[in-house]
């Protein structure tokens, strides 16, 4: 579905009137299938931590955005397996996101956005914020959480972006996907031989033990270095631009001291923007009775997680922006037991990023107009292809 016309921060028109109907209706993709859509917020919770809904795109009926291979699902990781084997591989990659930990790595992303931010200020202007400071932040951190060199980034973004963007073909996302595992098999191979003190190194111990295979060791660092940075990366260029749109906003938070409050507007600018705008996909394994409808085992779920934020019911005047909201019922990060492992560290990095942005460049505009902004309407993950600015 579009978006409207001047209006590139808000669902697609057509979801606003779904979640007007209510009760979970059905869409046509592009492969003829006929998967139901959920838009309620409340909806959209019950179904995904319904245990009978699975995330596996290898089950008949999985409602995919784009033909999917056996390499391709590899690349998800646990992301697009269901227990018992999800919290297997999950549970092995938990610890290192726990919020202590995360905490214990603000300072060291606090320089890395202030070096990025320094060599901003000292070079031409105007810039791109996506190559100069959006991109580089999430890369830089989830390369030195993983134990990837950083020197290889452009050649992971450049395949983790064929993964994402709707137009690539079959055969260029499983070559693209190919790549991606080969290099993270090579790297987890040398720590095999040479360990470091990074989650990959941490990873080969649990080969050693027998616990993981050195293929699934591989597939999670995959998923974890795509998930690291494209995600974050596009929340910290979509959300700079909604700020500089809000400027009022952006002005409180400028002149903030109150962590609280920083926090505050990570949440709503997670709740507002809503970045992944194909949905979350699933399909029911078993027939499930829900709101008086009976889905059947082997029918299509689209948890349409944008225009759940903006669900009238949970959020009061949802579609304005508002950064002393209580908005942390939003469902960005899903729900349930596939809900985003990497929240604490995106919410540190976009908190650590805004703030920095807004303080230390206090007069940042745009140095376009925002109708040539070129919106990332080509891909799964919502963001902007360049953001040119100024001050």
């Amino acid at each position: 579905m579009p978006r409207a016309e001047g209006c590139p921060f808000d669902p697609p028109p057509g979801l606003y009137g779904l979640q007007e109907e209510g009760s979970p209706t059905r869409v046509r993709l592009w492969d003829g299938s006929t998967p139901w859509i959920v838009t309620r917020h409340a909806d959209q919770r019950a179904l995904l931590a319904d245990p009978r809904v699975s995330a596996d795109p290898r089950r008949p009926g999985f409602p995919s955005a784009f033909p999917i291979t056996s390499n391709v699902a590899s690349a998800a990781g646990f992301v697009m397996m269901d227990d018992p084997e999800h919290a297997r591989l999950r549970r092995m990659v938990t610890a290192p996101f726990a919020i202590k930990r995360i905490e214990a790595m603000r300072s060291a992303v606090q320089e890395i956005v202030d070096k990025l931010i320094d060599d901003m200020l000292a070079g031409p202007k105007p810039v791109d914020l996506v190559e100069a400071f959006a991109l580089p932040v999430p890369s830089l951190v989830i390369c030195g959480l993983l134990g990837v060199p950083y020197t290889d980034h452009d050649f992971f973004q450049r395949n983790s972006k064929s993964l994402i963007m709707r137009e690539t073909s079959g055969d260029e996302r499983k070559e693209a996907t190919g790549r991606l595992l080969d290099y993270l098999d090579r790297l987890v191979g040398e720590k095999l031989d040479t360990r470091g003190d990074d989650l990959l190194s941490g990873l080969t111990e649990r080969i050693k033990t027998g616990e993981m295979s050195r293929k699934e060791a591989a597939m999670t660092g995959v998923l974890l270095l795509i998930a690291g940075h494209e995600t974050t990366a596009n929340m910290i260029a979509l959300g700079t631009l909604a700020l500089l749109e809000h400027p009022g906003q952006l002005a409180l938070l400028r002149d903030t001291d109150d962590p609280k409050l920083v926090a505050s507007a990570v949440e709503e600018m997670l709740r507002y923007l809503s970045i992944i705008q194909d949905g979350r996909r699933r399909v029911a394994a078993e027939d499930i009775e829900f709101d008086g409808l009976t889905i059947r085992a082997g029918e299509g779920l689209i948890m349409a997680n944008n225009i759940g934020n903006r669900d009238p019911d949970i959020f009061t005047e949802p579609d304005r922006l508002d950064i002393r909201r209580d908005a942390r019922r939003h469902v960005a990060f899903g729900f349930g037991v596939h809900q985003c492992l990497g929240q604490p560290l995106a919410r540190m990095e976009l908190q650590v990023a805004y703030s920095a942005l807004a303080k230390r460049i206090p007069t940042l505009r745009l140095a376009t107009d925002l109708h040539r902004i070129p919106f990332k309407h080509d891909a799964a993950v919502y963001g902007v292809h360049e953001l040119p600015v100024t001050w």
